[in-house]
């Protein structure tokens, strides 16, 4: 009878331990670091975890968080603020310039010729283009890695550029003024605030043709239409200070002063999710393989299992098993039409446009992509005639090209 009771205990001790163990994961997990620090921004490439802190300069992983490590050579200033990834070419905006790294973070060099506002709040990649958010002076555009910077503020009466969104070749900025619109690379700006009940945007997003607004008091907005319109999407979110975003698939997440939310719907409902984050003031995220990772102020970075917050079977679903590139709509076109494609594993994506000839005419889409399906808006530029283009996507080995014609 002893033996029994004895048995039954270590059983029940067992089932116990694994519930515990199935408990403890099913949250937030505080990373190793960077301990006690303010993460303003979180990055990745590849299998490399960027967080840039204020005033403790850039961490990085490769562990998925497991362990960090210091990157901080050359940096003249460890006030980081904003991340940049192309290709090689890592950029990190501090208070004090912008910097470049080519071996992963190991070395940095100030790249800020032109740059008259060295407090870079802000950065975002259209094409080969890198566009600069300052503190005060708008925006800055450079066409050759940030060797030289150009100031870019036709139209932008918000001087203080907070973040950045590009759906094609449109490019929203978020300021203290709302929202602007450039479809040239940031040489003219137009602003499309209509329905913005707030005009300070910490934070956007792009998501096909949905574009994201985080304000600073007013919640989550959302714009169907380049940004024309805007209504107000706070749903269950909680708090209303907004100061990131990030997607996963049909999912988007934003980070708050009361933590992290979730929507399956764009936005239409908002569920908190901070099971085990005690650093509840969130001030950045970064997606890598199945983590969800955030940072935090004055509490580090924390991640979590993006299953656990997630339907795995719906995520499953998502992603397609074929690289496919459909055909654009509408084609004929005149002057912007929908490409569409699907990825089945996270890659490194670039579609180009090319006339009849084959010439590259320019690039429409060039950065890292999570698996699933994607899409972007493409506008003719004012040079173009009509007649029969072709775009191609290249993603690792894949390549596949469509016809399009553009009629005016």
């Amino acid at each position: 009878m002893i033996r029994k009771k004895l048995y039954f205990k270590l059983l029940l001790d067992f089932f116990l331990s694994i519930f515990m163990f199935t408990e403890s994961n099913a949250q937030w997990i505080q990373t190793s670091g960077p301990s006690g620090k303010t993460v303003n921004f979180l990055a990745t490439s590849g299998n490399i975890i960027f967080a840039g802190t204020s005033r403790g300069g850039i961490f990085l992983s490769t562990d998925n968080g497991s362990n960090w490590t210091e990157a901080n050579a050359g940096l003249t200033d460890n006030n980081i603020n904003s991340f940049a990834i192309n290709g090689n070419n890592i950029f990190a905006g501090t208070s004090g310039g912008l910097f470049l790294s080519t071996d992963n973070g190991s070395n940095w060099t100030a790249v800020d010729t032109g740059l008259t506002n060295l407090n870079v709040l802000s950065l975002a990649l259209s094409g080969n283009n890198l566009i600069a958010g300052t503190s005060g002076s708008g925006a800055f555009l450079s066409t050759n890695n940030g060797s030289n910077w150009t100031a870019v503020n036709t139209g932008l009466t918000g001087n203080y550029v907070f973040a950045f969104a590009i759906s094609g070749n449109y490019i929203f900025a978020g300021t203290d003024g709302g929202v602007f619109l450039s479809t040239n690379n940031g040489f003219n700006w137009t602003a499309v605030n209509i329905g913005l009940t707030n005009t300070r945007i910490y934070s956007l997003i792009a998501s096909g043709s949905n574009i994201f607004a985080g304000t600073y008091g007013d919640g989550v907005f959302l714009s169907t239409d380049s940004g024309s319109n805007w209504t107000a999407v706070n749903t269950g979110l909680t708090d209303n200070y907004v100061f990131a975003f990030a997607i996963s698939g049909s999912y988007l997440f934003a980070g708050t002063y009361g933590g992290a939310f979730l929507s399956s719907n764009n936005g239409s409902n908002w569920t908190a999710v901070n099971t085990g984050l005690t650093g509840a003031y969130i001030y950045s995220f970064a997606i890598s393989g199945n983590y969800i990772f955030a940072g935090t102020y004055r509490d580090g970075v924390w991640k979590r299992s993006l299953s656990e917050v997630t339907d795995v079977e719906e995520i499953k679903s998502n992603i397609p098993s074929t690289l496919t590139l459909a055909q654009n709509y509408p084609n004929p076109f005149n002057p912007s039409t929908t490409i569409k494609w699907q990825i089945p594993k996270a890659s490194f994506v670039t579609i180009k446009i090319y006339d009849a000839l084959g010439r590259e005419m320019e690039t429409v889409v060039d950065d890292y992509q999570e698996a699933g399906q994607h899409s972007t808006l493409y506008i003719v530029n004012s040079t173009m005639n009509s007649g029969v283009y072709f775009y191609q996507l290249k993603a690792g080995e894949y390549i596949s090209t469509k016809k399009m014609i553009f009629m005016k």
